[in-house]
């Protein structure tokens, strides 16, 4: 019997898998799809955007280098200066509605707490190279991977989950559906998905065109709809306002797409192929709780919503680090009792938002009397530095908040990455997914009563070449501050209320 059985071996199941691999569970991923390396994952169709979040996230990790190699991007476009005297904005920003944003415009004064490091860009890459290095790094910790197994039946009493995949059955401790938007595990254990239906199809094709300088570069918003090409050979993008009504269940032909593509570009062009083709919509779901028994969801397993503005893997990924070392603390049972109902109670409300922030976005592009007076309002909007600012911070990832009971404001934020007077930096120190405590102090915080810790929180005591104004800093595995000490007055009782309150011992 394994400690946890994934469903789904994309990326989200993947990084998680990892996480909970290196808190020591061992771990069964069974997937669908008996090919490793579906076309669909693979440029043009599979081109994703990591936002910045998800780069730290990768870095904090040790992955960011082996994942830039395989995306074929330069570190240097990603990373900043550690002794920069200031953390820069970002080199370039992505759009809102198909409104390109300039990078620009960002205030760099409103990133509070941010340092200058290897991770301050986000960058494009493919689902083919994220899932090639997470199923290379699942290699090293001894996950085991079953191709060809789709989930059919899930059944889960007290104690256990037993998942049919493949003719097999596998029984587990626990079960994380990270099977995609259209997931088996959620209906089969249970669990609600609410939310609204659609407003248009989706297509991404990789197609020949007769001429492609008909139709420029990038985003181009029409009366009708919107297209984008790009600059990978035969890359195309529409979104067609119909109201979902052509979905994944219809076959798509070279016809359907040039018809489409001429209705939304008021342009006559011709596709002379289509090699391959996909459609989506806007439906915009989520799960209204992400754990149900022995059973929890993560990634587009627990919502749904458009690409635009390329949220869904980020949002997948920052599931997956929150939960990982939550649901290996409960397998190994150090941890509190509550601590796993803390996924939920984090995760569901930036859900929330991403779905808010996609629903925002179709509704500026939705043709209509209106689009045009909307969408002249919002290009003003985001011409002023705050208006772009606040754009860069919702869609970074690097600013969502948990209320963790405290008005200290690094509490419950990403921390930043910390660089210590002999080049150590926090990134490097999360790297094997323990907590870390970071102590700026003149005294050592942890005493030898503190042992029962050992295990779990890594505990550095040195200076930081940056002032943050605070002594000292829990950071929970996934990032998180837990605890910030700044009176430098006797922290012992608080900051033992904090250990006990993510890391319980005996």
């Amino acid at each position: 019997m394994h400690d946890v059985v994934i469903a789904g071996a994309g990326p989200v199941g993947l990084f998680l898998a990892n996480e909970l691999a290196l808190g020591s569970s061992s771990v069964v991923v069974l997937e669908r799809e008996a090919d490793p390396h579906p076309p669909l994952e693979a440029l043009p169709l599979g081109l994703r955007g990591l936002n910045a979040s998800s780069v730290e996230t990768f870095y904090r990790r040790g992955l960011l280098q082996q994942l830039l190699k395989a995306s074929g991007v330069d570190a240097a476009m990603v990373g900043a200066d550690p002794d920069a005297d200031q953390t820069p904005g970002p080199r370039s920003l992505g759009h809102f509605a198909g409104i390109t944003l300039d990078a620009a415009d960002i205030d760099p004064a409103a990133l509070v707490y941010r340092l200058p490091g290897p991770a301050m860009d986000g960058f494009m890459t493919s689902l083919e190279a994220v899932t090639d290095v997470l199923t290379e790094r699942a290699a090293v910790l001894g996950v085991s991977i079953v191709r060809g197994a789709p989930v059919t039946a899930v059944t889960q009493d007290e104690h256990t989950v037993t998942v049919t995949a493949g003719g097999q059955d596998y029984r587990a401790r626990w079960l994380v559906g990270c099977d995609g938007g259209r997931s088996t595990v959620r209906p089969l254990s249970g669990f609600s998905f609410v939310g609204t239906e659609p407003l248009f199809t989706g297509y991404v094709a990789k197609v020949t065109f007769a001429d492609t300088h008909q139709l420029p570069l990038g985003f181009q918003l029409t009366p009708t709809g919107m297209y984008l090409r790009t600059s990978l050979e035969g890359h195309l993008g529409m979104m067609d306002f119909d109201g979902g009504a052509f979905d994944r269940t219809q076959q798509l032909t070279r016809e359907h797409l040039q018809a489409v593509l001429r209705r939304v570009s008021g342009i006559e062009v011709t596709l002379e192929e289509m090699h391959l083709a996909s459609s989506f919509t806007d439906r915009a779901m989520q799960a209204t709780a992400y754990r149900h028994g022995r059973v929890l969801l993560a990634g587009d397993a627990a919502h749904i919503h458009s690409p635009l503005g390329g949220q869904g893997l980020n949002l997948g990924i920052g599931d997956a680090i929150n939960l990982g070392w939550k649901l290996a603390a409960t397998v190994r049972g150090d941890a509190p009792k509550d601590l796993l109902d803390t996924y939920t109670a984090e995760r569901h409300p930036v859900g929330a938002a991403v779905l808010d922030w996609s629903r925002a976005q179709v509704a500026t592009m939705n043709p209509g009397p209106n689009a045009s007076a909307l969408q002249h309002l919002v290009r003003d909007l985001l011409r002023t530095a705050d208006g772009t600012t606040h754009v860069y911070r919702r869609s970074s990832g690097l600013f969502h908040r948990y209320e963790l009971g405290s008005d200290q404001p690094l509490i419950g934020c990403t921390a930043p990455d910390i660089r210590l007077a002999d080049g150590t930096t926090l990134g490097d120190l999360l790297q094997d997914g323990r907590a870390v405590l970071l102590d700026f102090s003149s005294r050592q915080l942890l005493s030898q009563q503190a042992t029962p810790w050992q295990d779990r929180v890594r505990y550095i005591h040195g200076r930081s070449m940056k002032d943050l104004g605070v002594e000292a800093l829990l950071v929970r595995p996934d990032g998180i501050v837990a605890w910030a000490d700044t009176a430098a007055a006797a922290p012992d009782e608080e900051l033992q209320s904090a250990l006990a309150r993510w890391f319980a011992h005996s």
